[in-house]
């Protein structure tokens, strides 16, 4: 039989995040325990430093902590943020045409709000890149937890806007590794840098920029009944994951390219590959074929090489079985694509 512990929600946000929570309070001569009660977390728990929430408690001490302080930053920045404002801007993104434009927006609206810290988009090799430099660095009680909840708000509304994963490349933080380093992986993913000399920023997949946004004024109503979806909510579909994988497969080679092995240069499991490739009506196997039908085709129109080299050249073991694939593909044996494409 299967324990209820099994199904329990994962306690992985660190218990340093809640202290900052608790700072917050601290600041405006308030007492805490409301929230720690609406959060289920008991009060001697918060100085452990072992300590871990679930998500689900820290967004009901976040919405608590919000609307009590009416402070949405919790004490990060020179001014308050009044609750509603990271839904204003929310919705100041909202109509732009893609991702890119709806970013770059956040952020010239962000500095609206506060100069303390100024967010920024630029793009160079086909690398996205958001950083934050620090104008009026938060007091040390509070500037992990505002560097990496500014970032997280910035990647939870860009992933919610688009309907999809963002994968990032790197994360980065001018900090030296908190005791809960291993958190970074599940906020950020694998690649994660600390005491970087280019402060905190989160970098990506240009091309996530040209996506259009998908959410209109009425999802955002409803994405807003919570107090922070945007820092918990994880999306499973990444609308690119089939193009880095033909990709890899184009860079790597298709012969040794199992589902283990892509899966591991992707950093996630076969199961969630299978699954994302799934949800975009193609296979591992599909965009194989796709990678070999290409490269055999190019090889076959530009280059003189024997049938029996191109087959080897794109994973087959034998000219037999790489004919038979090629007819599937084109309808045609590669020797008649050579004579009608010479």
């Amino acid at each position: 039989m299967t324990s209820a512990r099994a199904h329990a929600p994962r306690a992985a946000t660190p218990m340093a995040f809640v202290r900052a929570i608790v700072a917050a309070y601290a600041r405006y001569g308030r007492d805490p325990a409301g929230a720690l009660r609406a959060a289920s977390i008991a009060p001697r728990d918060v100085d452990d430093p072992a300590g871990r929430v679930t998500a689900a408690q820290f967004e009901a001490l976040n919405a608590h902590a919000m609307q009590e302080l009416d402070d949405e930053a919790l004490g990060w920045f020179s001014r308050r943020l009044p609750w509603g404002t990271y839904g204003m801007l929310c919705r100041a993104s909202l109509g732009a045409p893609d991702l890119g434009v709806a970013l770059k927006r956040w952020c010239r609206h962000h500095r609206l709000l506060t100069d303390d810290v100024v967010l920024d988009l630029a793009v160079a090799g086909g690398v996205a890149t958001v950083r934050i430099e620090e104008r009026r660095a938060p007091e040390a009680d509070f500037r992990e937890f505002c560097l990496v909840s500014s970032l997280r708000f910035l990647l939870g509304y860009a992933c919610w806007a688009i309907d999809s994963q963002i994968a990032l490349r790197e994360a980065h933080f001018p900090f030296p590794a908190p005791p809960h380093r291993d958190a970074y992986a599940l906020m950020f993913g694998p690649v994660v840098a600390f005491d970087s000399p280019r402060g905190a920023g989160i970098a990506f997949d240009e091309r996530y920029l040209a996506l259009p946004l998908r959410r209109d004024e009425r999802a955002l109503r409803a994405m807003l009944r919570r107090a922070l979806p945007l820092t918990v909510l994880q999306y499973r579909r990444d609308r690119l994951l089939g193009r880095r994988v033909r990709e890899l497969l184009r860079a790597h080679g298709t012969e040794a390219a199992t589902a283990q092995t892509v899966a591991g240069w992707l950093a996630i499991s076969p199961r969630t590959l299978h699954r994302q490739l799934r949800d975009e009506g193609v296979s591992l196997q599909l965009l194989k074929d796709e990678v070999r039908r290409t490269q055999a085709c190019e090889l076959l129109r530009r280059t003189t090489r024997p049938v029996r080299q191109v087959a080897l050249a794109v994973g087959f073991r034998s000219e037999k079985s790489f004919s038979r694939a090629f007819r599937q593909w084109t309808g045609t044996t590669p020797g008649d694509f050579r004579s009608a494409t010479g």
